[in-house]
């Protein structure tokens, strides 16, 4: 199915043209047909001579319900724009070229109705209104003449539709569902049954989605799919379609609520945009009302300089760059202008200066936005945040400053500023404490902050660092001892002399070594510790064993402490240090043997 929408002028005869085309009615209150006035979303369906169907979106043209026209033509990829040959070009004419034109839509027809009223008329009705849509993505739009009253042109009307269609280039079937909700309404025995243009992706029955509105998002599952009133079990783009919801109520559902895929879109209550239609921001009103898909939202206008500006909106929206916005003032019943979004998560602009910078950074942002953008400014953005952005991920582009590294795209300036401080750090940490190990990877984090935390690898490889035991230090600098080495010294000495005669705490305060001090030259391997602050060399086991060897076997801690030349103090925990290698084993609760 493809989805077309009708624009135009209040009575220029758009539903009078989508009945006359479907044989159904698109008003569907009651208070429309007694007045004869449309306003609010109609919906009907038909085949073209080629069997493409096609569904009408059919939008009132009425000033007061601009805001309901922009629900229908907002995700629709096709629009049908009518003008009326008695009246031609009206006012509202204008008003729905400006959002059709801010919208960005390229695909459609131009649609001459009334025909029948004022023959005279039709070429100079045509010809304005090629000359109101210049400039507009329908500029070059075929035009077709028409009477719904007596059926002229009608057949060739679907003839042009059909061609038209055939260029529309092809939604992609596997994407991420984002479906604008237009309405929502209970069916006794079914619940509730929410409605939209599906413009791409898949939806199934049995999905599990996320239902997000202004409230906040609920978990809800497809219970079943209409389209045409015919009950599918997937549908894909584009299409009408009629949700059958598990997990919500109406009352919980407004227009312009999105039923997404889990996990698949960001949300965002502060964006920045770049102008596309009317005034430059700078003459806009502060307050306005911004329309994105289906939705209206209010929202607080910052500028940042004419083309540029950033919106505060009332409630979150389900957007990424590339989207384009309708903006509307919101004591006005016309469109003051047409917007692209740029940035869904834009920084804080707290300095002075800072709005001219943001308008420089972002004059270089292309329309549908840039994952190197993304990555300068954050420094480091994963590739998954890109992916909810719709940003491109499959590779860098060739010469960009950018490494890309364990699913993280990192800013190579920003990586050598982190590179740079973490040097620092560990600098700074070993003049204060020239014994510590290093940098911990906890205060290495707190140092950089975020996002470096997430890049801590790539940031120690550019900062030429080592990690030794969850500690970052320089290459070959295990700290030093500093003027501990002199008495670490003087005990290596004692310990060669007497291997098993380890120093008792008295003697090691003499010597001016505390833990601090061990800990440096046992991780330097100078000294080995043993529990009871027992402390020996790192060759003590291998003596031990020497010794040991020379026993009978099995043999009992008294003999070990005796061949060592040793006490308890020693002798238990170098037995148990043994035992913890595997050099020796226990026998029993009284002896040990060496393990051959």
């Amino acid at each position: 199915m493809y989805v077309v929408a009708t624009a135009g002028h209040v009575d220029h005869g758009k539903s009078r043209l989508v009945r006359a085309l479907t044989g159904i009615e698109p008003d569907r209150w009651d208070e429309e047909k007694q007045r004869g006035l449309t306003i609010d979303l109609g919906f009907a369906w038909t085949a073209l001579p080629s069997g493409r169907h096609v569904a009408f979106v059919d939008v009132p043209g009425h000033e007061r319900f601009l805001g309901n026209m922009l629900a229908g033509v907002g995700p629709a990829p096709v629009v049908c724009f009518v003008v009326a040959a008695d009246e031609g070009w009206q006012e509202q004419s204008g008003d729905h070229r400006d959002a059709v034109a801010a919208l960005g839509i390229s695909d459609g027809l131009i649609v001459v109705t009334k025909a029948d009223r004022a023959p005279e008329r039709v070429a100079d009705v045509v010809a304005q209104a090629r000359a109101e849509l210049a400039g507009t993505g329908l500029a070059e739009a075929p035009a077709v003449v028409v009477s719904a009253q007596d059926g002229t042109g009608l057949d060739r009307f679907r003839t042009a539709l059909d061609d038209a269609l055939a260029r529309v280039p092809a939604p992609d079937p596997d994407a991420r569902v984002r479906l604008w909700i237009d309405r929502a309404f209970t069916i006794s025995g079914a619940g509730t049954v929410v409605t939209g243009t599906l413009t791409a992706g898949t939806l199934r029955v049995g999905d599990r989605m996320v239902l997000r509105g202004a409230a906040g998002e609920q978990e809800v599952t497809v219970r079943s799919l209409q389209s045409q009133n015919t009950s599918v079990q997937e549908i894909g783009p584009t299409n009408r379609v009629a949700v059958n919801l598990r997990g919500t109520s109406k009352e919980a559902i407004h227009r312009g609520d999105t039923l997404l895929t889990p996990r698949s879109w960001p949300v965002t209550d502060v964006l920045e945009v770049r102008r596309e239609r009317g005034a430059p921001f700078t003459e806009v009103p502060e307050q306005v009302v911004v329309h994105a898909g289906t939705a209206g939202v209010g929202a607080r206008l910052r500028p940042l300089d004419a083309e540029h500006a950033r919106l505060q909106l009332a409630h979150p929206l389900t957007l990424v760059p590339g989207d384009r916005l309708v903006l509307r003032s919101p004591g006005a019943r016309v469109a003051v202008g047409g917007a692209r979004v740029l940035d869904v998560d834009p920084p804080a602009l707290e300095r002075r200066g800072a709005a001219s910078r943001e308008a420089a950074r972002l004059a270089e942002i292309p329309d549908n936005g840039d994952p190197m953008a993304e990555t300068v400014k954050h420094g480091a953005v994963s590739a998954a945040r890109l992916r909810l952005l719709g940003l491109p991920v499959e590779a860098a582009p060739a010469g960009a400053p950018v490494l890309v590294t364990d699913g993280w795209w990192i800013h190579t300036a920003r990586l050598d500023r982190w590179a740079r401080e973490l040097r620092d750090a560990v600098a700074a940490l070993h003049e204060r404490e020239p014994l510590a190990p290093g940098l911990s990877r906890g205060a290495a984090a707190t140092a950089l902050g975020e996002p470096a935390t997430h890049v801590l690898p790539a940031v120690v490889a550019r900062a030429g660092l080592e990690e030794r035991e969850g500690y970052l230090a320089v290459p070959g600098d295990g700290g030093g001892l500093g003027a501990a080495e002199t008495a670490v010294a003087a005990l290596e000495d004692r310990l060669r002399a007497t291997p098993f005669a380890a120093p008792e705490a008295y003697e090691l305060d003499d010597l001016g070594l505390g833990s601090r001090e061990l800990a440096a030259a046992q991780r330097l391997g100078r000294l080995l510790r043993l529990p009871g602050d027992v402390v020996l060399l790192p060759t003590a086991p291998a003596l031990a064993m020497r010794e040991l060897a020379r026993l009978p076997q099995p043999f009992t801690t008294s003999q070990a402490r005796q061949a060592w030349g040793t006490t308890r103090r020693v002798a238990i925990p170098l037995l148990e240090h043994l035992d913890a290698k595997g050099w020796t084993r226990r026998e029993d609760g009284t002896t040990r043997s060496i393990v051959r």
